[in-house]
């Protein structure tokens, strides 16, 4: 994530997100807004953008007019995605949550979407590993949210959006610290719902089964020496074997339906987990 022109020292230890987006405040509606106005003039953050899911809802969210900062903590991924979507990068390490800590954020679509994995037995679990798991999925889109509340309280109108995973509501084996960190993110979504409501924000998760994406890839590979079987076994009788539909998830399919918790049509539509996963949780 390229941060090049998108993060001035903002002063007083702060940094301000902020840039091309601002022109529009005055024209942005409060609350829900018309069905049909699309993102225009919307400001949208989406973080772990330089690929895979991220790079798919920065696409969608463009698409409908918004302007997207690619957060990302691969530079030239970032910055290729924001050249493509007419947008612009951030390079961000979000293990530094201390400065994270001194963030302004002036978005009014915030999408948490940088995610890691690591597998293993909880008795032989990394503990080095839980923690980074944690900090970054769990502990940096609270700061994130943290960050952007009082801009989008200043104007009555903001979206949370929260990408959790069926495992933000099942556990599997040999996840303990990603079911922990999306168990942990519906319940700050949650919070942010009830706490934001008042103001205009709406707060939701998006929980997806497998997606088509670089880290799903690597689970497979992961699972297969876990499991000491091949890795069309672990797609066919483990990854998607409670499925109804036997495929994974596409990620145009998880963008499309982030940027609608992002439109005016979703104006009510807050405290909620969306689950898109095939059939596995039915």
């Amino acid at each position: 994530m390229d941060a090049s022109q998108a993060v001035p020292p903002a002063g007083a230890g702060q940094t301000r997100v902020t840039g091309a987006g601002q022109a529009a405040g005055a024209a942005r509606a409060l609350g829900g807004g018309a069905a049909d106005a699309g993102l225009a003039g919307k400001r949208a953050l989406v973080t772990g953008g330089a690929g895979g899911l991220g790079a798919a809802i920065s696409r969608a969210l463009a698409a409908q007019g918004a302007h997207v900062v690619v957060a990302d903590r691969d530079a030239a991924g970032a910055a290729a995605v924001a050249a493509e979507v007419g947008g612009e990068s951030w390079e961000v390490d979000l293990l530094d949550t201390k400065a994270l800590e001194a963030l302004t954020l002036e978005v009014d679509i915030l999408v948490n979407n940088a995610g890691i994995q690591a597998i293993s037995p909880i008795e032989d679990f990394d503990p080095a590993a839980f923690h980074r798991i944690i900090t970054i999925m769990l502990e940096a889109p609270f700061l994130l949210i943290r960050a952007a509340l009082p801009h989008m309280y200043g104007q009555n109108y903001g979206r949370i959006i929260n990408i959790s995973s069926i495992h933000g509501l099942r556990a599997s084996s040999f996840k303990s610290a990603y079911v922990a960190a999306k168990h942990g993110l519906e319940g700050l979504s949650k919070v942010t719902a009830r706490e934001g409501g008042p103001h205009g924000v709406t707060s939701n998760c998006v929980n997806p089964g497998y997606v088509r994406t670089p880290l799903v890839e690597g689970q497979v590979a992961d699972q297969a020496r876990t499991h000491g079987i091949s890795e069309e076994q672990v797609l066919g009788e483990v990854m998607l074997a409670k499925n109804a539909i036997k495929r994974l998830i596409e990620p145009d399919e998880i963008a499309g339906l982030v940027a609608w918790l992002a439109s005016g049509q979703a104006a009510m539509a807050t405290g909620a987990s969306y689950v898109m996963d095939g059939g596995w949780t039915a």
